[in-house]
């Protein structure tokens, strides 16, 4: 007799047992949670609300005024208002989105909370993350890739998603993750940022990316350190976990200085 073939939901909790044994129990607990968003205004029209983890991760980000700055996957927006708010309409900031969906709604927020005297120095564009350094190589002072992601928060919360879960997801979503930061590195200028973040609580979307990154790029960059409040630290970077913050997060964060 055959036997049965394990559901998506049995490899997942499986997948994230094996990762973070006594702890994943109360972590999934943190995840299944209803979060409580918080607002962010700091200069912009009105009060936009999202995850406290993606402000603190965003501001990990050193923009000053006049940089001229890529929000790599920027939809649906709330990370670039946070860098937004550093500029205050000067130098400038690329906002990208690839899916037309996700940029309509990325321009809707730009307008509603970006103030009109702002609104001149942001653009938004629709290319492929992955094949950036092919046609725009050293062109930004400071670069965020917010990296699409495994989001386990999301796929707890969603039956279907949640059934359909295999560990090739985050093995796939690894590879374009990598894709999207090695164009990164050769978007920015030499001496320039960049910043790698995820939603995503597995090692293989995060430090490993970079770990990956350090192997195939040695010495073209430097993992600078951050000192995020409510942050753990990973090999490379730091990640804010719902379980230990007040559920806050998750959100991986790893900030990187280009040398050559």
């Amino acid at each position: 007799m055959r036997a049965r073939k394990p559901s998506g939901a049995e490899l997942f909790e499986r997948t994230y047992q094996s990762l973070f044994g006594s702890r994943w129990e109360t972590l999934k607990e943190a995840l299944l949670k209803e979060r409580e968003p918080v607002s962010f205004q700091d200069g912009l029209v009105k009060p936009y609300f999202l995850d406290q983890g993606s402000i603190l991760a965003a501001e990990a980000l050193p923009v000053q005024k006049g940089d001229v700055v890529l929000d790599m996957c920027a939809a649906p927006g709330g990370k670039s208002l946070v860098l937004e708010s550093r500029l205050q309409g000067t130098g400038r900031l690329v906002c990208n989105d690839r899916s037309q969906e996700r940029r309509s709604r990325l321009k809707r927020v730009i307008e509603e909370y970006v103030p009109e005297a702002w609104r001149g120095s942001v653009s938004v564009t629709g290319h492929d993350a992955t094949q950036w350094g092919l046609f725009e190589q050293q062109a930004y002072d400071k670069i965020l890739l917010d990296a699409p992601c495994s989001s386990e928060r999301h796929v707890l919360a969603d039956p279907k998603a949640l059934g359909e879960w295999s560990p090739a997801r985050p093995k796939h979503l690894a590879v374009q993750q990598f894709a999207m930061l090695c164009a990164a590195l050769e978007a920015v200028k030499v001496g320039g940022l960049v910043l790698y973040s995820t939603c995503a609580l597995i090692a293989g979307e995060d430090e490993d990316v970079v770990a990956k990154l350090a192997k195939r790029r040695t010495g073209r960059f430097e993992v600078l350190p951050t000192q995020v409040p409510l942050a753990e630290d990973r090999t490379y970077g730091q990640i804010i976990l719902p379980d230990t913050s007040g559920g806050r997060g998750p959100l991986y964060f790893c900030l990187l200085r280009r040398l050559s």
